[in-house]
């Protein structure tokens, strides 16, 4: 099983901050009826409530990769790109798991 993470700072403002969550659920289509998709988290800053970070678990990254090429991604990554502060790229990070311990996160 891989995490595939990813960062993100919404626009100032708590307006941005809230689009960006709830688009981000509705993007979650995209993930739930894959079969490879084992499950996501969003997280957000304590201090910087601009900062928000993506945990996604997918049994690979080819799995993870198939999902980003269904119809209609791209298009729902540019509505949530308009509430974010400008970037040079979006970078994600994929990670193995190595310690999956049952209980050590809750639901």
């Amino acid at each position: 099983m891989i995490v595939v993470v990813s960062q993100a700072w919404t626009k100032p403002g708590e307006e941005h901050a809230q689009a960006y969550i709830a688009l981000n659920e509705q993007f979650g289509r995209f993930w739930r009826d894959h079969p490879g998709f084992r499950g996501r988290r969003l997280v957000r800053g304590v201090e910087d409530r601009t900062h928000f970070t993506h945990l996604r678990w997918f049994d690979s990254v080819e799995s993870y990769e198939e999902c980003t090429c269904a119809e209609g991604y791209a298009d729902h990554t540019v509505l949530m790109y308009e509430h974010l502060q400008p970037y040079d790229s979006y970078p994600r990070e994929f990670l193995e798991m190595v310690i999956d311990e049952p209980g050590a996160v809750a639901p």
